[in-house]
């Protein structure tokens, strides 16, 4: 499926006890975008509202050029062809992993006969989510994050055209979570599947999404590009404990000797550890030179070095010029934003060393990065 140039379009507007939502969104319908925000900021019921859910609402949806909701128009949920993955995954506790998925398919054929082929087979779901050794379980053996890979592999085999998961983490533990991330992070580059990812933890919207939906009390406070709306001086998001950004790199070289992964990104290289790239390996392909890999830094992790000073234990270092200094809440620090030459990270510092160092917005300053994390 080939979503290149399209985009989903929706607005819906309900007003339901002490809450209103009042969302337009504008979104392409390439990889994963993230709607995400804080539990009550409306995430769930806007997804509910896509997906066909809550059918005594005004507004619109579009997709490309289908209508699946204006004012004269209402395609129910079940003919909507949408996959969705709520908290909970639901499923059917009389049927074998096996049987699970064979009912989805069963009826994706269905539908789809005389219409279009199958799009996306068994085999390639099993070998995507790992699941061969559990096709013979039912659903009570399993353990939460598996039964969640189940779960996402039924809504892919259901030939989805948007796959919409309702945070499908949040009640698994931390294990549970790290687990399945490397997972979710491949189903579009597997499958080619537009995905709408509800999500209120930074780290899997820095981790899995290309484009980003803010959204706070019923109401969208911004939407773009990933790295825009994580590294914007305007919202709360850089604020955070966990303020990041995400750089798009290439892996250049492997370094047996030392066990570094050299990426090229913006401002210069960047040496991971080879051991932690390739325990990701379901979300950054086969990590050869020249795959393309996310690249997550938190602002945390960066320190900010006037020149080029090489006596130090910190090996990752980025040419940089600092966009500009913010206020933080705590008193004691700043985040800085730093231009690579075609990418922004954060930095968090200490209103001192700033002082110290006579920062001031458009200098050129070297981005020392402590930590780096592969998605």
């Amino acid at each position: 499926m080939n979503n290149s140039g399209t985009h989903l379009t929706a607005e819906f507007h309900r007003q339901r006890d002490h809450f209103s939502l009042h969302a337009n969104i504008h979104v392409p319908t390439e990889g994963v975008c993230a709607i995400f925000g804080h539990s009550g900021a409306g995430k769930t019921t806007l997804l509910r509202c896509i997906a066909g859910l809550e059918p005594n609402i005004s507004g619109r949806l579009k997709i490309g050029e289908i209508v699946y909701q204006n004012e004269t128009t209402f395609i129910p949920a079940h003919q909507r062809c949408f996959g969705y993955v709520f908290q909970e995954p639901s499923l059917f506790p009389h049927l074998s992993v096996a049987g699970n998925l064979q009912f989805s398919l069963q009826l994706a054929q269905k539908r789809a006969r005389d219409v279009a082929p199958i799009a996306i087979s068994m085999k390639a779901v099993i070998e995507t989510l790992k699941l061969a050794d559990l096709l013979p379980q039912y659903p009570h053996q399993l353990s939460g994050g598996q039964q969640q890979r189940v779960a996402i592999a039924r809504a892919l085999l259901s030939q989805p055209t948007l796959l919409l998961l309702d945070e499908p983490l949040a009640n698994l533990d931390i294990k549970s979570r790290h687990e399945i991330l490397p997972f979710l992070a491949s189903l579009h580059r597997d499958f080619l599947v537009p995905i709408l990812y509800i999500s209120h933890s930074p780290e899997e919207v820095q981790r899995l999404a290309d484009f980003m939906v803010l959204m706070e009390n019923g109401t969208v406070l911004a939407q773009g590009a990933i790295n825009d709306i994580l590294t914007h001086a305007e919202l709360p998001l850089i604020h955070q404990d966990d303020a990041g950004a995400v750089l798009h790199g290439t892996v250049m070289q492997h370094d047996h000797h030392y066990s570094l992964t050299e990426l090229a990104v913006p401002g210069g290289t960047l040496s991971v550890s080879m051991a932690a790239s390739t325990s990701s390996i379901h979300a950054t392909p086969d990590l050869q030179p020249g795959s393309n890999v996310r690249v997550r830094i938190l602002a945390r992790d960066v320190s900010i070095a006037l020149d080029n000073y090489v006596g130090s234990s910190i090996n990752n270092r980025l040419t940089a010029q600092i966009i500009a200094l913010r206020e933080d809440p705590d008193p004691a620090q700043l985040i800085v934003q730093l231009e690579l030459g075609g990418g922004v990270i954060l930095a968090r510092i200490t209103r001192r060393s700033a002082d110290r160092l006579k920062l001031v917005a458009g200098q050129s300053v070297i981005a020392q990065i402590k930590s780096v994390a592969l998605s």
